[in-house]
């Protein structure tokens, strides 16, 4: 038995593997103190093996889990858990997006990141949320009742925001907007997807993948091209392939 744990930049989740299948999964809030959110979450597991991937891993190394990987592998491990013959992973988290190559064994072969801001990332979509009236459970499913686009032009979260409280002002309806929003993540994602290349089936990944606009307006895109499929539980994927690999 193996315990995956990822300690993301919102939330943390775990992911317990026995014989090769998952008999456990939990999800909570980072809260103020994710180190010690993560230890209560292990704490029945005893001397079990434990491996940390995420934002916090390094965290985790100092104080609890006996290996690390990185969310590129364990996205990837994950993925695969649920859908054997995938060759594309894309994985949305609150700090960064990622889009992964794997090859025919599931290693991953090459992969594109924006790590650099919050664009096109969870807490991109959660301060343009904020800004526009809209919890964030609810904004992908307000983006799709809207039929007219209100196009965002800067990817910069600041600039972004200041686009989003002007269009706001000149009584753009806040659907629109939200509409746009959301497409200038996709544009995004697209982007590293065509540098990369990408298989018939995309496999889309981390706590955004619950988001139904992205998936849906990525769908739009590809078409007939390759076909968006999400795991059961999407957020907990990383943990998932943690596990996977402590169990290996």
């Amino acid at each position: 038995m193996a315990v995956g744990i990822d300690l993301g930049s919102r939330t943390i989740k775990l992911a317990v593997i026995r014989d090769g299948k998952v008999v456990e999964q939990r999800l909570v809030e980072s809260g103020f103190d994710p180190c010690a959110q993560a230890l209560g979450m292990i704490e029945k597991y005893g001397t079990q093996k434990i491996v940390a991937t995420g934002y916090g891993r390094h965290l985790a190394r100092e104080h609890f889990a006996h290996e690390v990987i990185t969310e590129i592998k364990a996205h990837a491990l994950g993925a695969r858990y649920f859908f054997p013959l995938c060759r594309t992973v894309i994985d949305i988290g609150g700090q960064d997006s990622k889009v992964i190559s794997l090859d025919k064994s599931g290693r991953v072969s090459n992969f594109q990141m924006n790590d650099k801001c919050a664009a096109g990332t969870g807490r991109f979509l959660e301060i343009m949320a904020a800004s526009l009236g809209f919890r964030l459970n609810d904004f992908g499913t307000a983006a799709l009742q809207s039929k007219t686009e209100a196009a965002i032009n800067s990817m910069c979260t600041v600039f972004a925001e200041s686009e989003v409280i002007s269009m706001k002002n000149r009584g753009i309806p806040a659907m629109d907007i939200a509409r746009g929003v959301h497409h200038s993540v996709v544009n995004r994602l697209v982007s590293m997807l065509e540098r990369l290349g990408y298989n018939e089936e995309i496999v889309f990944s981390g706590g955004v993948a619950r988001n139904p606009c992205i998936g849906h307006m990525l769908q739009e895109y590809f078409g007939d091209r390759a076909q968006i499929v999400l795991p059961e539980s999407p957020d907990l994927a990383g943990a998932i392939g943690a596990a996977l690999y402590g169990n290996r």
